[in-house]
């Protein structure tokens, strides 16, 4: 899926990196906990959450997401965007719960995968 395609399923502002709207993204993960999203396979993946602080974005880039999206109209703070526009990575906010943005994002088509420690191998 298109980030382009996220910021219109979720009506999203683009707070940066919208030079990036035509890449590709492959899963998603919902969270608010950045040991749960370390834990998560990597896979040029899009990020939702309602936690606005600068490890969000270390995080993401950590896992090489391209893609935050703050949920319940969260806004990141300066140093955030500066560390996001050093990464190419596109930041974008949105008036959905985490919830509802998970939830259109799944039904379009974009999944999320299942985590490599958990051996779970559901996909």
């Amino acid at each position: 899926m298109k980030i382009s395609e996220i910021q219109q399923l979720l009506n999203a502002d683009i707070i940066c990196g919208g030079d990036f709207l035509d890449r590709d993204v492959y899963s998603a993960c919902g969270s608010d906990m950045m040991s749960d999203v370390l834990a998560y396979v990597k896979d040029q993946g899009v990020l939702l959450t309602g936690l606005v602080n600068p490890q969000v974005v270390r995080t993401a880039e950590m896992m090489d997401m391209r893609c935050i999206v703050f949920v319940r109209n969260k806004l990141p703070n300066e140093e955030m965007v500066k560390l996001a526009e050093d990464n190419a990575m596109v930041l974008m906010a949105t008036s959905k719960r985490m919830y509802e943005a998970c939830g259109k994002l799944y039904c379009a088509g974009l999944v999320g995968k299942a985590t490599a420690k958990s051996g779970a191998g559901n996909e």
